[in-house]
């Protein structure tokens, strides 16, 4: 099964994100939003429950995070995903570093760039069509996450909030 480590962003983030998503996202009917902290991963050597126990108590530790959307971006010529880029701060990149624990084996084979894909899947000529206009429109934007959820994937592909995590600061 695979499982994933995401933040939701604000309703109003996500509707503005939603925006492109329904049209040029070909997961926007199986995942919110989001901007991925870990993912997506298997469990080694335990089951579900205990992941999310250690989990829970290595999130606690970590302190809320400042979710700020500098611009809209693109990955090509690596693939045609256009994305919100977030600011990588010490709280996002500590989080990430925290949760990813010896049992979880990423299938992740890139650098993290922390984000939000608002389009994905799409052919040269429709990346190329709509990327300046994404560019143009000012998604600057900042909230803060107080809390991060633990998802696993369904057969049908879709993902599904298995537990969340709230984000305290506590030592």
């Amino acid at each position: 099964m695979k499982y994933g480590i995401v933040a939701f962003p604000s309703k109003e983030l996500q509707d503005r994100a939603n925006t492109y998503r329904k049209r040029y996202d070909a997961h926007y009917a199986l995942i919110p939003p989001h901007m991925t902290i870990l993912g997506p991963f298997t469990l080694e050597g335990k089951d579900m429950k205990e992941a999310a126990d250690e989990l829970l108590r290595v999130a606690a530790k970590q302190k809320p995070f400042e979710l700020k959307v500098m611009k809209a971006s693109t990955f090509a010529p690596i693939t045609n995903a256009i994305y919100l880029k977030i600011d990588p701060n010490d709280e996002i990149l500590a989080l990430r570093e925290a949760l990813s624990l010896d049992f979880i084996k990423s299938t992740e084979n890139h650098q993290y760039v922390p984000h939000i894909t608002i389009a994905q899947k799409m052919s040269d000529g429709e990346h190329d069509d709509i990327i300046g206009q994404v560019k143009m429109d000012n998604f600057q934007h900042s909230e803060m996450i107080d809390r991060v959820h633990l998802l696993y994937q369904l057969e049908d592909g879709s993902w599904t909030v298995y537990e969340t995590f709230t984000l305290s600061g506590d030592e």
